[in-house]
């Protein structure tokens, strides 16, 4: 399985979820295969250069963001969201469709100068990937990459991370 179109199979249409009129892009039968879900490790970390550490993006984000610090040998570090990492953590409040959530990294987790990749399973208008950015900056960190399995393209996810290089193994046209 080495193309875009078997990886793509294993990605399944749910009509309708998790409200009426949005076409859920289910990535269980990815992770269900071993196969599937090795390739696409060794797909996304074929797509950059190896980092200092990896950021992974609650929570989905976490299962790639595991995947890939294992690959590469490198630190994972987890952007969660608020209220849900003790100890002393850097935290920036987004915007969401309708309203705002936060995320936070620990204080402690990057060092200064290091390149970071960013890294989730799906982009959409790119709020959660830009706040996360922005913590690993507070840090210190060089974000060199933002990686995710899925773009859904047209909702200005690219272009609102413009400033990085962006990486999606697949991609998929939607309209807002």
């Amino acid at each position: 399985m080495d193309t875009e179109v078997e990886l793509r199979s294993y990605v399944r249409d749910v009509p309708n979820f998790p409200r009426p009129g949005i076409l859920f892009k289910d990535i269980t039968p990815l992770l269900a295969s071993p196969r599937a879900f090795a390739n696409c490790i060794r797909r996304l970390a074929g797509r950059v250069e190896r980092p200092a550490a990896v950021v992974a993006i609650e929570s989905r984000g976490f299962l790639f963001g595991a995947g890939l610090s294992l690959h590469w040998g490198v630190p994972l570090v987890l952007a969660r969201k608020f209220g849900k990492l003790p100890g002393p953590t850097v935290r920036q409040v987004y915007s969401l469709e309708y309203g705002e959530d936060t995320l936070e990294l620990h204080q402690d987790s990057l060092e200064s100068g290091q390149a970071v990749v960013i890294v989730d399973d799906l982009l959409a208008t790119g709020g959660t990937a830009a706040a996360t950015a922005e913590l690993a900056r507070q840090l210190g960190a060089t974000v060199s990459a933002c990686l995710f399995v899925i773009e859904l393209s047209g909702l200005g996810g690219r272009e609102r991370l413009a400033e990085y290089p962006v990486e999606a193994l697949l991609a998929y046209e939607v309209s807002e």
